[in-house]
C-alpha cells in the first residue's frame, strides 16, 4: 500500500499499544512500515506533530461517539456522561491520556463540538466564562484521572504490579498513616464510580454558581 498520513497513523497506534508512548518512536514506525525512517519524516516532521494527529484522531472519535449525548436533559446529565464518554475513548489505548495530554489538534472543524458544549451552558444561564471554567474544570479533571488510572496497567487489561494492594499494605505504616493506609482501596480500584464521584463534585459546583447567577438578576 502507498505509504500516506492516515496508514501511519494506523500503526501508531498498534504501536502505541504495544509499546506504549516512550517506545512509539518514528523510527521504530518506519522499521514497522518496512521503510526508511525518513518516509515518515515526509509526513510527520518529528514525534510531537504524530501525537498532535493522533490526539486530533482520539478528539474525533469521541466527538463522533458523544454526539447523541447533546441532547440529554438536564445539562447535569450531560456534563456526566460527556466526561464519561471522552475517558472510554482515552481508556481504548494504551497511555492514551498521557499521549493526548498537552497536544495541539490540527482539524478546525473540530471547534464545532467546542462551539456546541458552550453553547449548550450559555444557554442554560452560565455566562460564557463560567461556561469555558465548567469544561476546563471536567476535561481537564478526565484528562488527569485517565492518566493516573491508566498507570496502575501495563497495558489494558494487565495490571502494574507497582500498584498491588498487598505491597502497598506492607510498605505503609498503618500506625503512622492509618488514614493513608486505608485509602489504597479506594484510591486503586472501583476506578468507575470514583471517576463518576470526582465528575459529579464538579457538577455540583457548577449548579451552585448557576444558582448564584441565576439569583444575581
Amino acid at each position: 500500500m502507498p505509504l500516506d498520513r492516515q496508514l501511519i497513523l494506523h500503526h501508531a497506534f498498534i504501536l502505541l499499544n504495544e509499546t506504549g508512548l516512550e517506545g512509539l518512536t518514528l523510527r521504530r514506525l518506519a522499521a514497522r512500515l518496512n521503510v526508511q525512517a525518513p518516509a515518515i519524516y515526509w509526513h510527520f516532521k518529528n514525534k510531537q506533530d504524530l501525537l498532535d494527529e493522533m490526539a486530533t484522531q482520539v478528539f474525533r472519535e469521541s466527538y463522533q461517539e458523544s454526539a447523541a449525548l447533546e441532547t440529554l436533559h438536564p445539562w447535569q446529565a450531560w456534563a456526566n456522561a460527556t466526561s464519561e464518554s471522552l475517558r472510554k475513548t482515552l481508556l481504548r489505548y494504551r497511555e492514551g491520556a498521557k499521549m493526548f495530554s498537552g497536544t495541539y489538534l490540527t482539524d478546525a472543524e473540530l471547534y464545532a463540538p467546542m462551539e456546541a458544549n458552550l453553547r449548550r451552558l450559555t444557554r442554560e444561564g452560565f455566562t460564557l466564562r463560567q461556561a469555558v471554567v465548567g469544561l476546563t474544570a471536567l476535561y481537564s479533571y478526565t484528562i488527569g484521572f485517565v492518566i493516573e488510572e491508566q498507570a496502575t496497567q501495563l497495558a489494558p487489561g494487565e495490571a502494574n504490579p507497582q500498584y498491588d494492594l498487598a505491597a502497598r499494605e506492607k510498605r505503609v505504616n498503618k500506625e503512622l498513616y492509618p488514614l493513608a493506609a486505608a485509602a489504597g482501596i479506594e484510591m486503586f480500584t472501583n476506578h468507575d464510580a470514583r471517576f463518576s464521584d470526582g465528575v459529579g463534585v464538579i457538577v455540583r459546583g457548577l449548579s451552585a454558581i448557576l444558582a448564584d447567577t441565576r439569583s444575581s438578576h
